[in-house]
């Protein structure tokens, strides 16, 4: 099964891949701070790591850097959610 793009009517997403997702909310004036992004982190408890918005210092082509320096690639994200509400999810 493929990526899921899941619209929610508060932010009206429109993308399907997780940088997309990430890019629309940032440049179509939403908070990054409401995110919440789930990723593949192995050996963290169930694989995922769990992250604010708020960390993400900025997007590149292939990876997220966080503040403290980790860049983190996007084929790793799990599930985006904003302001409690997925808008993506890895199918």
């Amino acid at each position: 099964m493929g990526d899921k793009a899941i619209g929610v009517p508060a932010i009206n997403v429109r993308s399907k891949r997780p940088r997309d997702v990430l890019n629309e909310i940032k440049w179509r004036g939403y908070q990054m701070h409401e995110c919440t992004i789930y990723y593949l982190h192995r050996g963290a408890p169930n694989d995922t790591r769990i992250i604010r918005g708020s960390e993400i210092a900025s997007l590149g082509n292939s990876f997220f850097t966080l503040e403290n320096s980790s860049s983190i690639p996007y084929h790793r994200i799990r599930r985006i959610e904003y302001g409690g509400e997925v808008v993506y999810q890895k199918g």
